[in-house]
Parts: C-alpha cells; sequence; structure tokens
C-alpha cells in the first residue's frame, strides 16, 4: 500500500484561507461547475441564509451573459408545506415548477439551513409522497447541467460540531478554495479518480470488508463515473450501478446519517440476490424501516460509490461532504444514475457511509485496492 495518490495534488504555493470568500466560491461554482452559455436560464435554489452567495452567483452568472434565476425559501416554508400540504401538492408538482425544470439549461442546489431537524417530525410518508411526485421534475433536473453544494450556516455548524468560522475553514478546504489555484486541484483530483477507474475498468466483483461488515456485489459492464466536482461541490468519488440483483452479505454502515434532519446511525442492511432481506439501525429504525417501504426499488441498491477526498477528514452528518471522505466506501439504495448502466428506478436515493479508514479493505477481484483509508498504487 502506499499513500502518494490518496489525495488530490497540493499547490506548493497554497494559502491557508480564514474565511470562505463568497465571490470566489461563486466564480469556481459558476465557472467551473455550471459553465453556462451567453442566453442560458441557471436556475439558483437555496434560503436566505446563503444571501452573500446568492447575490455574488447572481454576478457571476450576469458576467457569462446567462439568466440568474434566484429560487430563495424563507424560514420556516418547507416545514410549513409539509404542515398544510393537501394531496395533489404531495402527489404532483406545480405545473409552473415543473416547466422551469424543463426549461432551465442549468441549476445549482445550495443546501443552507436555518433548522437541520425542520424536518424530523413530518411522518415519512408525506415526505415519500412529495419525493415520488416530484419525480418527474427531478429526471429532467438530471438530464440538464447540474450542480449541488452547501453554504455554512450556524445549524449546520452546530450539527458538526463545530464554530461557524471552523465550519467556513472546513468547506474551504473541502472545496479546495485555500488553494491558490482551485480549478487546477479539482483537475488534479479528476486525474488521480481517472487513474482509478481505469484500474476499475474490467472488474467483475467488489467486495467490501470491515468490522460487522462482509458485502460483494458485481459491477461487471457498468460504467463508472469520475465525480470531479462539476456536480457535487466538493466531490471526490469514483461510482457506479452494481447489477442490481448481485448485492449478498452483510454492510455495517459506520457514519451517521440525518436525512430530512432524522438522525439515523449502526445501519445495518443484508443482502440476498440483491434485495434487503434484514435490516436494523442503533438509532432511526422508524425512518429506515419507512424509507425501504418507498417503492419496490427502495430494497435495491442503486450505487456504491468510493470516497476520494481527503480534505474532508471527518464526517459533519451531511451527505455531500460525508461520502466523499477519503478512505470510505458507500452504497446508496434505491434510484440509479442511468449513466452508470444502472436500471433501479426509485423515488428513493439514499447514500449510506461505512467507513475503511481503521481495519477495512475494498477487494476488486480479489485484491486490494483500499486498506484502512489508503489506496494501493494506481
Amino acid at each position: 500500500m502506499t499513500e502518494h495518490d490518496d489525495h488530490a495534488p497540493e499547490d506548493d504555493d497554497a494559502v491557508i484561507a480564514t474565511e470562505l470568500s463568497a465571490a470566489a466560491f461563486a466564480d469556481l461554482l459558476v465557472g467551473y461547475c455550471l459553465e453556462p452559455e451567453p442566453g442560458d436560464q441557471v436556475l439558483v435554489r437555496s434560503t436566505d441564509l446563503a444571501t452573500p452567495l446568492l447575490v455574488e452567483l447572481q454576478r457571476a452568472i450576469l458576467q457569462r451573459d446567462a439568466w440568474p434565476l434566484l429560487r430563495v425559501e424563507l424560514p420556516d416554508q418547507t416545514a410549513g408545506f409539509y404542515a398544510h400540504a393537501r394531496d395533489r401538492h404531495l402527489d404532483g408538482i406545480a405545473p409552473l415548477q415543473l416547466e422551469e425544470a424543463r426549461q432551465a439549461q442549468r441549476s445549482l442546489s445550495i443546501q443552507a439551513p436555518e433548522d437541520t431537524s425542520a424536518l424530523a417530525d413530518v411522518d415519512p410518508e408525506r415526505l415519500a409522497r412529495a419525493a415520488r411526485g416530484r419525480q418527474e421534475a427531478r429526471e429532467l433536473t438530471l438530464q440538464s447541467r447540474w450542480a449541488t453544494t452547501l453554504w455554512p450556516t450556524a445549524a449546520l455548524a452546530d450539527q458538526a460540531g463545530m464554530t461557524l468560522a471552523q465550519l467556513a475553514a472546513f468547506v474551504s478546504r473541502a472545496t479546495f478554495l485555500e488553494r491558490s489555484d482551485p480549478i487546477r486541484a479539482w483537475n488534479g483530483l479528476r486525474d488521480f479518480q481517472a487513474r482509478l477507474i481505469d484500474r476499475l475498468d474490467g472488474v467483475e466483483e467488489l467486495r467490501i470488508e470491515a468490522e460487522g461488515t462482509d458485502l460483494t456485489l458485481n459491477v461487471a459492464g457498468r460504467v463508472w463515473v469520475n465525480s470531479d466536482g462539476r456536480r457535487n461541490m466538493p466531490s471526490g468519488e469514483v461510482f457506479t450501478g452494481p447489477i442490481e440483483s448481485s448485492a449478498t452479505g452483510t454492510i455495517h454502515y459506520t457514519v451517521p446519517s440525518s436525512p430530512a434532519g432524522v438522525d439515523v446511525s449502526g445501519v445495518r442492511l443484508t443482502f440476498r440476490d440483491g434485495e434487503v432481506v434484514e435490516h436494523a439501525a442503533e438509532v432511526g429504525g422508524d425512518y429506515l424501516e419507512r424509507a425501504l417501504a418507498t417503492d419496490d426499488g427502495a430494497r435495491f441498491l442503486g450505487e456504491v460509490g468510493i470516497g476520494t477526498n481527503f480534505g474532508i477528514d471527518r464526517a459533519i452528518g451531511v451527505i455531500l461532504f460525508d461520502e466523499k471522505i477519503g478512505g470510505t466506501v458507500h452504497t446508496a439504495i434505491g434510484r440509479s444514475y442511468p449513466e452508470t448502466g444502472g436500471t433501479n428506478e426509485s423515488a428513493l436515493h439514499w447514500d449510506l457511509i461505512c467507513d475503511l479508514r481503521q481495519g477495512g479493505r475494498l477487494y476488486a477481484d480479489g485484491e486490494v485496492l483500499q486498506e484502512n483509508g489508503r489506496f494501493a498504487k494506481l
């Protein structure tokens, strides 16, 4: 095993940022993730807590001669929706909102919650119905150029056990904004991940092994995607869709998860012929039960991913970041991404993370690809 290639190349003259620059972040998101063409309509969704970033995004999009369409959520808006929505609101989507998804050439979603547990008391069945009702809009968005990211808020900092300044510095490191040339750094990570994909091409069987975990997956003929920050910012993973009937064994997800603000941890899933046949959670078992009942596809895997971003060295309770931790693997129950060749359909896509940094191994056709969070030389 070697440690040479386990993170993106460092800039020799990298300068550690003391805070997150909204202007620099906007330039990275627009110039690297979205790259709008003149006349493009760019949908940007977040909350009013992301105002500094939203204002800078408007500037950066206008400078590209594109149309910034800012959709800003108010405090308590989403919780109020679920409290008062009738059947038509849960099982469908407003025609104008669907048309926006159809016509927008670019879209950006920014997590910036005021309360990370705002939806914790919402009946999971109402959340699942809304997810199914919005599926057409979601699929339209996935067909265009899209990206998702996060802007630090006090609620996210509290969830991560950090001060707001510490979280801002963490986000800056995770997105490579502390480097003198962030885009160069992302290009370097892309090159490393390309070598990892070259190693994985032609591999038929993956095996994940750790305490409480022994899971095998077949990925023969599936396409590995180089997630290089253009869609998820930050990113740092390669992923594919396993053969839907292949998952066999048990996996213990050691990184806690907080979907819809509900604490879920200690999840164990046992698979037979690709399907979840046993499930348990130390915390959040009711949520897990309901998630698996979302639809027929929710009990099958739609993704397996390998985290490569060693700028993210700890979990903060946000899947966007946690699934990219260098030295982890994750699988997602539910929807596959079509570009991988995966065919599983579901309104659910829930990434669950297994940390391999202390005693774990990932095998590719019987050969160790990663051990104790470190990659074999590629």
